[in-house]
């Protein structure tokens, strides 16, 4: 059809996006398009507002490589990996639930670990940690040989592809839960952190204002066939960013106990015991952010 005016051209897509032989795709597309085009009514985007838009997106693209994620860290920002991680679980997003997004830092091929080792691969200074984790159903049904994964960033707010003082895999580890659906490891307690503020995300939060800082946390990916894939991130009760975390990420079910022991003594630690409870379903290993 011919545009006559702005009026047809919301109309003049939709009819095209609706060729689509796949219908999903036309689904999600035709959503797409009358939310944008409604977008754009709403605000009157001018010429060079857009011009900005082409920039930002391009820039996101830029700042992404094998070591950083830029489009999962905006999407993050906004709240939208959160809401998409809400609404896949937890029934369909009508209870709570123990996932949380995957962040930008997840990678495939941690190291294979004995029940009890340590995730440290090179020099990591910080209080030191015991995690005791126990992998069962809703029934409280444990749930053997899962497979956990687990990353961290260091007490220096940095994970290991971000920092070359630390050695490859640092602060990562894949462990199994024994017959009892149990497995425990050592670590450094984990510190918060800004999220990366050099690319287009980060002038983002700097335009609107707001705080980088996650709260600490230690991240989760447990998976067994039978389940859907746990991923998640157990965060300290204590810690001052619970309620202004930049990518949302913190609900009540993430935040664990981390108990000091011996505290002031030279074997001072601190010690995470955490259930995490899996629901039936696929078993799907998500696409890596990073290499």
């Amino acid at each position: 059809m011919l545009i006559q005016d702005q009026s047809d051209v919301t109309g003049a897509v939709l009819k095209a996006v609706g060729q689509a032989p796949d219908s999903r795709h036309g689904e999600i597309l035709s959503a797409l398009v009358r939310h944008l085009h409604a977008f754009v009514r709403e605000v009157s985007v001018s010429e060079e507002e857009l011009e900005f838009a082409f920039g930002f997106l391009n820039r996101i693209g830029q700042a992404s490589n094998d070591r950083h994620n830029e489009a999962a860290l905006f999407s993050d920002a906004l709240g939208v990996s959160t809401l998409v991680c809400l609404l896949n679980n937890g029934a369909g997003g009508a209870t709570e639930t123990a996932a949380a997004l995957l962040g930008p830092f997840w990678r495939l091929n941690a190291p294979e670990l004995e029940s009890g080792a340590s995730l440290l691969r090179s020099p990591t200074p910080g209080t030191p940690l015991l995690m005791r984790g126990l992998v069962r159903d809703h029934a409280g049904n444990p749930i053997p040989g899962a497979r956990v994964d687990v990353w961290q960033a260091s007490p220096a707010g940095l994970y290991e592809n971000q920092d070359e003082q630390q050695a490859d895999m640092n602060l990562r580890g894949v462990f199994t839960a024994d017959a009892d659906g149990r497995f425990h490891f050592t670590s450094v307690r984990p510190a918060g952190y800004p999220v990366p503020m050099g690319g287009p995300t980060g002038a983002m939060l700097r335009a609107q204002r707001r705080q980088p800082l996650r709260p600490a946390h230690l991240h989760f990916l447990v998976y067994r066939e039978g389940y859907k894939t746990l991923v998640t991130q157990v965060f300290p009760g204590d810690d001052a960013h619970l309620e202004d975390d930049p990518v949302f990420g913190v609900t009540p079910a993430l935040i664990g106990s981390y108990q000091t022991e011996n505290e002031g003594n030279a074997d001072e630690r601190c010690v995470l015991d955490y259930e995490f409870v899996m629901q039936p379903g696929e078993a799907r290993l998500p696409v890596p952010p990073i290499k």
